[in-house]
């Protein structure tokens, strides 16, 4: 699995749905399983094109909440899920929980970013759908999770899964190659969460079809 999260880099506020396009491109090409995360003002348009999550949700109903994000405007535009906790947009445990049973409360899934092995056994007691574990320190840094710190790796994988080994775990930070993601499932991951280095590539469909070979 591939997560793409596009930010809202000057590249991605131009490119959105190119990238969406070469998504749906490469997950035909190859059959990974490659998930995109627009920003919001194009999350409907991207989702009719490939597999879409949001950058963010709010455990809100709908209602009087101005700029929240209910997860029933995600699957009115056909989202498929959401990220929650990035560490540009870190929440407290309680709110992570509560986004998270929100969003599989209207059959969505949960992408939730741990920071440490001990935050992401304390996010396993939740039943996210999947689990990202990126130090922040290495993320946007061009070196990856998997060379500079592997035991987080390896370590974050066993004790995810010793509390629920129906969650899929990621890791993220520093992603940059095909090397890195053929790393990261040696020791245990069971995909990648990465950012610029897609959205900067000179050739982005060249760089992502690169990095689907490595499953």
């Amino acid at each position: 699995m591939i997560v793409l999260n596009l930010k809202t880099y000057p590249e991605t506020i131009e490119k959105t749905l190119l990238f969406a396009e070469i998504a749906k491109e490469v997950v035909e090409e190859s059959g990974v399983r490659i998930v995109t995360c627009p920003p919001a003002a194009y999350l409907q348009d991207a989702a009719q094109k490939t597999e879409v999550f949001a950058q963010h949700a709010d455990p809100q109903q709908p209602g009087a909440f101005t700029g929240s994000v209910p997860v029933e405007l995600l699957k009115y535009f056909k989202v498929k899920g959401s990220l929650v906790n990035h560490s540009e947009k870190k929440l407290p445990l309680e709110v992570v929980r509560a986004t998270s049973e929100r969003l599989h409360m209207v059959g969505l899934e949960s992408l939730v970013c741990a920071a440490s092995t001990k935050e992401a056994v304390d996010i396993a007691q939740f039943c996210p759908t999947i689990i990202a574990v990126e130090p922040p320190e290495l993320i946007g840094s061009g070196v990856s999770v998997s060379k500079a710190n592997p035991e987080i790796v390896i370590n974050s994988v066993k004790a995810v899964k010793e509390v629920n080994h129906k969650i899929t775990v990621l890791c993220g930070a520093g992603v940059s190659n095909k090397e890195d993601v053929q790393k990261a499932l040696e020791l245990g991951s069971e995909g990648v969460l990465l950012a610029s280095a897609f959205v900067k590539a000179k050739d982005p469909k060249v760089f992502l079809k690169d990095l689907v070979a490595a499953f």
